[in-house]
């Protein structure tokens, strides 16, 4: 994996509160490598260990997406939902941002089956089939579109597993990550001091509950899946 300069700086996570962490009451001994200091209760992130982890991860999302590979970003917080989305459009990846089902990739057969019958519904839609349909029937079928908008909405064209899955928040999505550990896909992930970096292949040292902390996160790993992306389309 090449090594790049991804303009990862000290201020700019300070800024964002990227160091801040949980109470101390609230963490994670296995989070005591990624830790500096306790300030006022709080623990506070080693942001030099954060800066070489984001760089990782940057390395890895831009060799997978230099190579044409899929990611698929989970991050179902309310307040994070539209960043999320955003994220994801702009960086052309699948996305998850309003709740996690259940065997949504181990019992991937169910959900490939559940897309097509969103995607069949979306086309009759747009065909003005629901036009020759009873006002009840076509009451329902909105209402059933509507909801699988809402939950597959961010995966409608995932027609394979992806690649590379990025969470930003650990124990939120823990469903999600064990999914890929028992898969194999490998796994980027947020990590606040509560959290345990061994559930992912590269755990990003950070705070997982602050706006600010998970947009700098999030924007800089789809820079470098941009990037990648750039490099895929200039080489085929």
């Amino acid at each position: 994996m090449t090594r790049r300069y991804w303009n990862i700086n000290l201020k700019e996570m300070i800024e964002a509160g990227v160091h801040f962490g949980h109470g101390i009451k609230k963490w994670n001994p296995k989070m005591a490598p990624y830790i500096s200091a306790k300030r006022k209760g709080t623990h506070i992130t080693n942001l030099a260990r954060t800066a070489r982890f984001l760089s990782e991860a940057c390395d890895l999302v831009f060799d997978a997406a230099s190579q044409g590979k899929s990611f698929l970003i989970v991050g179902t917080k309310k307040r994070a939902a539209d960043l999320v989305a955003s994220a994801a459009i702009r960086s052309r990846c699948h996305y998850v941002n309003k709740k996690w089902f259940s065997g949504m990739l181990t019992n991937w057969s169910i959900t490939k089956t559940r897309l097509s019958q969103f995607r069949d519904l979306r086309a009759e839609e747009k065909m003005g089939k629901f036009h020759h349909l009873p006002k009840r029937d076509v009451a329902i079928l909105k209402r059933k579109l509507s909801t699988l908008q809402r939950y597959l909405g961010g995966i409608k064209y995932m027609t394979r597993l992806p690649d590379i899955v990025i969470v930003l928040d650990q124990q939120k999505e823990y469903i999600a990550l064990r999914e890929c550990a028992i898969l194999g896909i490998p796994t980027i992930s947020l990590v606040d001091t509560n959290c345990d970096p061994d559930l992912a292949n590269i755990s990003i040292p950070a705070n997982d509950d602050t706006m600010t902390s998970i947009r700098l996160i999030l924007n800089k790993l789809v820079f470098a899946i941009c990037e990648g992306r750039s490099l895929y389309i200039r080489n085929h």
